[in-house]
């Protein structure tokens, strides 16, 4: 049923998708995919979905859950991921036209730790 959350999202739902096919989704599309899909999938179901990459083994998967795991990363904004879709290949965000998309804010809801870890990140900077 999770995976299913992420659906409402149409770069998650397209990187699933891929992910489902088995295509290469890229090393930053992998990486997009492991931060936000943390918040929806329990780390098996993670490393699982990441797994169906052709180019990705079970053992890279479990490490890249880890490493994201680890440094608590907060899902990157459109402008990000954006920077990250000019570095590879596979589009990340399927209608890079539409500004809307690959925001996963607009679509998602995260736990409220995500949305606080954003907002100490701003008053620190500030």
């Amino acid at each position: 049923m999770p995976l299913n959350d992420m659906q409402s999202n149409d770069m998650m739902a397209h990187l699933t998708q891929a992910l489902d096919d088995g295509k290469d989704i890229g090393h930053y599309g992998r990486l997009v995919y492991a931060i936000v899909a943390r918040h929806f999938l329990s780390e098996d179901e993670l490393v699982t979905q990441l797994s169906k990459d052709q180019d990705f083994s079970d053992e890279a998967a479990r490490g890249l859950v880890q490493q994201v795991q680890e440094a608590d990363y907060s899902p990157p904004g459109r402008a990000k991921i954006m920077e990250y879709q000019a570095k590879q290949d596979f589009p990340i965000i399927p209608h890079a036209e539409n500004p809307d998309e690959g925001n996963v804010y607009r679509d998602l809801d995260f736990p409220q730790h995500v949305y606080d870890h954003i907002q100490e990140y701003h008053q620190q900077k500030a």
